[in-house]
C-alpha cells in the first residue's frame, strides 16, 4: 500500500532543500569562468585575447555585460535552459536501460532535483529570498500541495539539515577557495537523495510529453526520450513558476 505524506512531511523534507538550493545556485550563478569581472573589456586593446575576450563577454554568462543588461525574464529563461539542460541531461540517464531503469527512484529524485533548484533560481531573480516562500512555490508547482505558511517557514533543525547536505561545498570553498564542479555536482546527488523520502509523491511533477515517455522506455535511446522529456518539463515549469509569483504579488 502506497504510504499517504502529509503536508507536513513534505514541508519537512523540502525547507532544508531549499536552503541547500541557495548555496548551489549561488555557486553556479557566480561563476565567473573567464574571469570578466573587473576588466575593463574596451581597454584591453585589439590582440587576439582580447577579441577573444569580447565575444565572450558577449555571451550570455554571470560576469558578462551581456548578463548585467539582460532582464529579469531572460534571466529566467537563461536557469531554465542553459542550467536546466545539464539537470535534465543527469535525470535522463536512468532511462539509458529503458523502461527497467526509468522506473528506478533515482530518475525521479533528480528529475525534481533539477526542477526544484530551477523553481528556486526563478524565485530569485524575482527577488525572493524567503525559503518559506519557495517551500510552497515548489510543493504546488510540482507536487500539487498547498503548504500553509506555518509550515514552510521552518526550525533552526532545517538549517543543521541543510549544513549536512552542502558539506562538499563548504569544505571545497574552504581547500580551493571556491565551489568546485564536483562539489556541486556531489551536492545535487545528496539533495536527490535527501527527496527520496517523498517518492511516492514524485511522479505529480510535471513530466515529459506522452511521445517522450514512449521513447524512454526503449533500451539505449530511452537516455534521449528521458532528456527531451525533462527538457520539456522545465519549459512548462518555469511558466507556471513565474504564473505562481504572479499569483502571489512576488512577479517583478
Amino acid at each position: 500500500m502506497t504510504e499517504v505524506l502529509t503536508d507536513e512531511r513534505i514541508a519537512g523534507v523540502l525547507r532544508p532543500f531549499v536552503r541547500a538550493a541557495s548555496p548551489v545556485l549561488n555557486a553556479l550563478r557566480e561563476a565567473d569562468p573567464v574571469r570578466l569581472r573587473g576588466r575593463e573589456i574596451e581597454a584591453l586593446g585589439d590582440g587576439a585575447v582580447n577579441k577573444l575576450l569580447r565575444q565572450l563577454d558577449s555571451m550570455q554568462l554571470p560576469g558578462s555585460s551581456t548578463w548585467d543588461s539582460m532582464s529579469v525574464d531572460e534571466r529566467c529563461d537563461w536557469w531554465t535552459l542553459r542550467v536546466g539542460r545539464f539537470l535534465a541531461l543527469a535525470a535522463g540517464l536512468p532511462r539509458f536501460g529503458g523502461a527497467i531503469t526509468s522506473r528506478l527512484p533515482l530518475r525521479n529524485a533528480l528529475g525534481i532535483t533539477g526542477q526544484s533548484l530551477v523553481l528556486c533560481a526563478i524565485a530569485g531573480e524575482h527577488g525572493v529570498t524567503d525559503p518559506a516562500v519557495k517551500v510552497r512555490l515548489i510543493a504546488e508547482v510540482l507536487l500539487d500541495r498547498e503548504i500553509s505558511p506555518e509550515l514552510a517557514a521552518g526550525t533552526a533543525a532545517d538549517d543543521e539539515q541543510a549544513q549536512e547536505l552542502t558539506e562538499d561545498l563548504d569544505a571545497s570553498k574552504r581547500k580551493h577557495g571556491k565551489a568546485t564542479v564536483k562539489a556541486v555536482v556531489r551536492t545535487v546527488w545528496r539533495m536527490a537523495r535527501a527527496l527520496w523520502e517523498i517518492d511516492s509523491e514524485l511522479d505529480k511533477r510535471p513530466q515529459g510529453r506522452l511521445h517522450h515517455q514512449m521513447l524512454g522506455n526503449l533500451p539505449v535511446v530511452g537516455v534521449i526520450g528521458g532528456y527531451l522529456g525533462e527538457r520539456s518539463a522545465l519549459k512548462r515549469i518555469g511558466r507556471k513558476g513565474a504564473e505562481w509569483l504572479g499569483r502571489n504579488g512576488l512577479r517583478r
